[in-house]
């Protein structure tokens, strides 16, 4: 009865996810907000999507030590030539380290892959919301808790915990789990700036100005 009860309060999450995205798509007044806040709104739903996807989606594999590389991810990525920013969410099903479009997650609401490749260009099948320089005029990303010289990700696990990193190494699943809470903080073009705070564990996220 424990497991049902919170199976089906997921899918209520998730139900709840679908109808914000849908009222915040079709909000006439949504046309005066800044361009950095439709981003970090956006972001914010997607980071809490993934989150949901990973609380349902059991990457555990009993005959494969790293198993822990397909924990559900929202990573960023630089464009080709310098041309901006964007970011993909997926599952490293193939475990190469490179996700591709059939390993992304897909938005609930228009069923586009939450993915781009490195040109960055618009597509029918991927969501315009993942190239942050391209539609939100964003220049800058910093992941607080990152360890390495990516611009960053997150990824989450089953257990509700929060990663920094997946580990290469076999049987490191828990090596990279967050300690404290970690920001995701995006600039734009005018050197304004917005942060997203995601919890070491749980369901709680915040949107605040620095």
């Amino acid at each position: 009865m424990k497991k049902s009860f919170s199976v089906l309060e997921l899918i209520f999450a998730i139900t709840l996810l679908s109808l914000c995205l849908l009222s915040f798509s079709f909000n006439p007044t949504n046309l005066k907000i800044k361009k950095i806040d439709l981003a970090t709104n956006r972001l914010l739903l997607y980071l809490k999507q993934t989150r949901y996807q990973a609380l349902l989606d059991d990457k555990y594999e009993n005959n494969n030590k790293l198993w822990h590389k397909k924990r559900w991810t929202l990573k960023f990525f630089n464009c080709r030539n310098n041309k901006g920013i964007y970011y993909v969410i997926y599952s490293d099903e193939n475990m190469t380290g490179h996700p591709n479009k059939t390993e992304s997650l897909k938005d609930p609401l228009t069923n586009k892959y939450i993915y781009s490749s490195n040109k960055c260009e618009y597509d029918n099948t991927t969501s315009k919301y993942v190239l942050l320089t391209n539609e939100f005029d964003i220049n800058k990303v910093n992941v607080s808790c990152k360890t390495d010289s990516s611009l960053g990700k997150i990824s989450f696990g089953i257990d509700g915990y929060v990663y920094k990193k997946l580990s290469n190494k076999e049987n490191e699943s828990e090596k990279y789990r967050i300690k404290k809470e970690c920001k995701i903080i995006i600039e734009d073009k005018e050197g304004e700036k917005r942060v997203i705070r995601v919890e070491k564990r749980g369901w709680n996220s915040a949107i605040f100005k620095i």
